[in-house]
Formats: C-alpha cells, sequence, structure tokens
C-alpha cells in the first residue's frame, strides 16, 4: 500500500540526511540499535506494558500513568520507546521504566521483529502516534491499545476523503481517551465510538511537579524583598525583544529569564538587549552576588518549572514561532500567564484565555496588560487563582484511564 512506500522512502531519506545532521544521526542509529538492546533486556517471562511517545511532551502526558502503573501493579514491567531524539536522548535514564528505547520504523519486517521480542500484554500510544503496521499487528495479536491524552481535529488526515484508507488504523485501537468533545464528535462522524472525554494527563503531570519542585536559595535570594518578579521560560527572539523592551523602562520589576535555546550567541544577544542593566546567569550566581542583580538568566536546564514559583506574573514563550512550550508548568503555582498568537492547537491554550492566560500579538497588548497588572493587584491575583484553579479543574486524567483498561 502506499503508505508502507512512504516509511521505506522516509527511511531512505533519513539515512541519507543521518549524514549531514546530527539529530537525525542520533536517531538513525537509535533505531537500528534499538533489537539489540530488547535482545539483551526483555525478560521472556515477564509481562510488559509497552508506552510509546513520541517525544519529551508526549512522555510527560505519559508518566503520570506510567508511574500509577507501576504503583498500583508491579506484577507488570514497562517498555518506554521513543521516536525523537529529543525524547529519548533526555529521558533515556529514567527510572520509571525498565526498557527504554527508540522505537524502530514502522515497516512491517520491523512491527513483526519487534512484537515477537516484546510480547507486550497492553499498550499505550500518546496523543498523536498512530503507527499502522504496528496497530495492525497488536491488533492481530489480540493485544489491548489505548490512544491516551489524543486530541483530533477537522483538518487531519483521517477526516478527509483522502485519508479513508489510513484512517483504518483507527479501527485498531482498543479505546480512547481523548481530551476534549470535539474530538470524540469528529470521531463518532466516521464511526468509532469505543471514546471517552477525560481531559489530558498532563495537568496532572504538573501538579506532580509541583509537589516535587526545587528549593533554589540562589533565585530565593534574588527575589528577596523585590516587589514584583516577572519569570519568562522557554523564550525566543521575539518574545524577548517584547517582553525586554517594557522592562528596560519599568525597573522596578525583577526580571527572571529562561531561554530555550542557552548557546552562547543566543544569551549574548539577550544581554545586549537589556540595556545596562545588572544581569547576572545563574551558573555565575551566589546567594551574596546575586541580591544586586535586577536580571537573572537561567542558563541551564531542569530549573524552570520550579523557577515559575517566584514570579508574580509569567510568560511563556514560542507562540511566535514553533509554538507555545509548557503554559501549565506556569499556571499550576496560581500565576497569570502571557503567549504567544500561534496557540491554535493548544488545548490548554484555549482553555487559559478565560482563566487567568493572555494572548498577545505585539509590544502595545503586552505593556497595557502589564500596566494594568502593576497598578491593580486584586486584579492581578485574580488571574492568577483563576489560571491555578483551572489547571486544578482539569486534573484527574490518570485515574480515569487506568480505572477503565483491562488490567
Amino acid at each position: 500500500m502506499l503508505y508502507n512506500l512512504v516509511i521505506y522512502m522516509y527511511l531512505l531519506g533519513v539515512a541519507i540526511y543521518s549524514r549531514f545532521n546530527e539529530k537525525v544521526r542520533k536517531m538513525w542509529h537509535g533505531e537500528r540499535e534499538a533489537f539489540k538492546i530488547l535482545r539483551e533486556k526483555v525478560d521472556p517471562n515477564a509481562k510488559y506494558v509497552w508506552f510509546h511517545a513520541a517525544s519529551l511532551g508526549e512522555f510527560e502526558q505519559g508518566r503520570p500513568l506510567m508511574e500509577q502503573l507501576r504503583k498500583d501493579h508491579p506484577e507488570y514491567k514497562i517498555l518506554l520507546t521513543f521516536f525523537s531524539p529529543s525524547g529519548y536522548e533526555v529521558r533515556k535514564n529514567y527510572e520509571g521504566a525498565d526498557i527504554i528505547t527508540y522505537l524502530p520504523l514502522d515497516t512491517i519486517t520491523n512491527a513483526r521483529r519487534f512484537l515477537r521480542t516484546v510480547r507486550p500484554v497492553m499498550a499505550f500510544f500518546i496523543k498523536y502516534e498512530f503507527w499502522y503496521n504496528y496497530l495492525h499487528i497488536l491488533k492481530h495479536r489480540n493485544v489491548p491499545v489505548y490512544s491516551v491524552s489524543s486530541i483530533f481535529r477537522e483538518d487531519q488526515v483521517f477526516f478527509k476523503w483522502y485519508g479513508r484508507q489510513y484512517r483504518r488504523v483507527l479501527n485498531c485501537f482498543t479505546h480512547f481517551f481523548v481530551q476534549n468533545e470535539v474530538s470524540k464528535e469528529l470521531l463518532a462522524k466516521i464511526g468509532i465510538t469505543n471514546v471517552d472525554v477525560v481531559g489530558d494527563t498532563r495537568f496532572d503531570r504538573v501538579l506532580q511537579i509541583k509537589e516535587a519542585a526545587k528549593q533554589l536559595p540562589e533565585v530565593e535570594a534574588f527575589v528577596k524583598d523585590a516587589p514584583q518578579v516577572f519569570v519568562a521560560g522557554s523564550s525566543w527572539p521575539p518574545d524577548e525583544e517584547i517582553f525586554i523592551k517594557f522592562f528596560n523602562t519599568h525597573k522596578n520589576w525583577k526580571l527572571i529569564i529562561a531561554p530555550h535555546v542557552i548557546g552562547e550567541d543566543h544569551l549574548k544577544q539577550i544581554e545586549k538587549l537589556l540595556e545596562g542593566r545588572k544581569v547576572i546567569r545563574y551558573t555565575e550566581a551566589t546567594e551574596e552576588n546575586v541580591q544586586n542583580a535586577e536580571v537573572l538568566i537561567i542558563n541551564c536546564f531542569g530549573l524552570l518549572s520550579s523557577i515559575y514559583h517566584y514570579g508574580q506574573v509569567a510568560y511563556v514563550g514560542g507562540g511566535f514561532g514553533v509554538g507555545i512550550h509548557n503554559l501549565l508548568e506556569a499556571a499550576v503555582w496560581d500565576v497569570p500567564v502571557f503567549f504567544g498568537p500561534n496557540n491554535q492547537k493548544f488545548q490548554e491554550a484555549q482553555g487559559l484565555k478565560l482563566s487567568g492566560g493572555f494572548e498577545i500579538n505585539n509590544y502595545e497588548e503586552f505593556a497595557a496588560q502589564m500596566d494594568r497588572f502593576a497598578t491593580d493587584s486584586d486584579y492581578l491575583q485574580e488571574q492568577g487563582r483563576k489560571a491555578g484553579y483551572f489547571v486544578k479543574g482539569q486534573s484527574g486524567a490518570t485515574q480515569k484511564v487506568l480505572s477503565a483498561v483491562a488490567l
């Protein structure tokens, strides 16, 4: 069929492109190593539950399920696979799974070999993963397969006339646990009715993250006695050009910036925009020297979800380009959250627009909203509470899923 032709063409393209791109090279070698890892680590007497996540974001959605399953059903072992290096390379040492590897590309041969080796007793595919050959073979083997935190839109191939053949893959799922009613209605139109609306497991995950937040003495020293603190997370240059312009003329705010890219060129670009303000990088900060700084730049990874705790207002980047990053990590701390206009495909952004979230399209919109926050503390606190309530109110998807599957 056409799908398999496309997969083989893709495989050839990856093999060629891997010679010139490090990320693609890691994926290419990782997929080739996957069967070796499985041969060495699979226990033929164990019962494996397979979780597949495309990348890091999908992993975070699947993580609450894996950890709850491991806690409640220690008789199962967990296999975790990734498609993208941005997921595997970050979480290859995750202690919540027994085996972690790349997923070999979805050829018929690879799918048969993979499933013969692992023999999973059930499988969870997170959000957008619809691998035709793996799913059809799982169905043939009568293995229960669940789609978790999935979301469907009218422009997807399943709902187009030319997608009729590919939509057969949806019949391979035992059940869909979708994020919203729109997804359920779209699936019903093409005859898929084994669907429950449970929400997004990421809400459960950010509540877990909040509970495990790190205490950061240098950040605490930086914000001590500061009247107001603004935290910008996962920012890109278009984001920084907007909010830095505001804070260069409103110096009563302290500013924490955790850019998405922490390369030296980007860090210098941020420092240049700050027009002589007292700036310190986190890796150079001490509890003593950070107190006199006006801007703290987080030039390392792994701290952002805890840092949002120290702000009264947050900004989450990516909305002027690649798409917004994790809004929930900020909102869970009861702070209002700014984000850019590229957010239509993000369910949580649509909800936050009514609950403490603010889409901005330019500097003027940002400045007007910030001026109101600066002069109306009751309004600021109200919007922050709305954001926090939104996150708490959407939690619980993990338990709904696990209560419904055949464990």
